[in-house]
């Protein structure tokens, strides 16, 4: 009896995707996930191997992907994708391990937080477990090292350290000799992610020189100050490397300016999106507008506090995306017309035909897409 409904319910997934037969992956993909999640073809599956509990609110997965997964460079991002509540869901997180890692082993870590009403985070900490599986995507991003080897400055903050890990492991396995220095800004010692790895690093790794800094441990709050700055040696001879809250960010690009370090040597990678930022030129101008969705014949109308993405949700569309902060490109489609603004840059787009990214374009007056 149980081997027939197995084929039963094999036979109603396959008459599923009849109509999808020019898709392999979506052809196949319910059976395979079914018989062995490892052979799923959409994505790559990683089987959770190991799970390490970092501090309160805060877990490392150690992954084992399937062997057609093509690697990454150290700083570099993936997406995951998760079903959650039958619904499929997808997020982008940093690799925390070391490239080494994944030549020798074929293992990859990804050390996520838990976030205050987020939904993905919270249901991977309460839900994935030994021999899990979860899909994986190829892994982007240019938040990479110097080469050749130049002085580093790192300064994280919370969570943002997640690719300064993957970064550090690297240069201590390619004996990388120039000076490093991690400045890593926690609210206090019991949530230093990685605790244990940063002091193995710091003891083997000659070149490295770390400093943790509590922030909410005494009566007053304790932020990144220019002594902290001025104590790097040949600061404006570094590559400096920002990943935390924008807060910080913003900090310490105001702090790094005014002691010389120039834009181009400063380098930032965003674990949450940032808040509406205007040029100067528009800030006097009123966001929002109506916007039509071409393909969908769908209109709706925006107030200016909310992305295209949003919009789109809102409006009952699923449009593709990823990481929801403009770092993944996956919404990136064609408007049509229209202008929008960059979030992140604060800058406007032209009035025509162009592609942009959903997550980050706010409506400048009417805009339509073609979704």
């Amino acid at each position: 009896m149980l081997a027939r409904n197995t084929q039963t319910k094999a036979l109603h997934w396959l008459g599923k995707q009849l109509f999808n037969r020019n898709d392999p992956a979506a052809f196949f993909d319910p059976l395979l996930e079914k018989f062995d999640p490892m052979l799923v073809q959409a994505y790559t599956p990683a089987r959770v191997e190991q799970v390490i509990q970092e501090t309160a609110d805060t877990r490392t997965f150690l992954l084992k992907p399937a062997a057609r997964w093509q690697g990454f460079q150290a700083g570099q991002h993936v997406n995951i994708c998760v079903d959650v509540g039958g619904v499929r869901r997808t997020r982008t997180f940093s690799l925390s391990g070391s490239p080494r890692l994944w030549a020798q082993q074929g293992l990859v870590t990804l050390t996520i937080k838990r976030l205050p009403g987020g939904l993905v985070t919270n249901w991977l900490h309460d839900n994935l477990s030994l021999g899990a599986v979860i899909g994986l995507g190829e892994a982007f991003g240019d938040f990479l090292l110097p080469e050749p080897p130049q002085p580093v400055l790192f300064i994280a903050g919370g969570s943002g350290i997640t690719p300064v890990l993957s970064q550090l492991e690297a240069m201590a396995a390619q004996d990388f000799l120039a000076p490093v220095t991690l400045l890593y800004f926690v609210r206090t010692q019991q949530d230093v992610i990685a605790a244990e790895r940063l002091k193995a690093l710091a003891n083997r790794y000659s070149a490295l020189t770390l400093n943790v800094i509590a922030t909410h441990e005494n009566d007053k709050p304790r932020y990144l100050n220019s002594q902290d700055l001025a104590g790097v040696r040949d600061l404006k001879a570094r590559q400096v490397f920002l990943c935390g809250p924008k807060g910080l960010m913003d900090l310490a690009n105001e702090l790094l300016h005014q002691h010389g370090v120039h834009e181009k040597d400063i380098h930032s990678t965003f674990f949450s999106a940032a808040a509406p930022a205007l040029n100067p030129d528009l800030a006097n101008q009123t966001l929002g507008g109506h916007v039509q969705f071409e393909k969908s014949n769908l209109k709706a109308s925006s107030e200016g506090d909310a992305s295209l993405l949003e919009i789109a949700e809102a409006s009952g569309l699923t449009p593709r995306h990823g990481c929801r902060m403009g770092i993944c490109h996956q919404c990136s489609c064609r408007k049509t017309s229209g202008t929008v603004i960059n979030r992140l840059t604060g800058q406007a787009s032209g009035p025509g035909d162009e592609s942009i990214q959903l997550c980050i374009s706010i409506p400048h007056g009417p805009v339509a897409i073609d979704a």
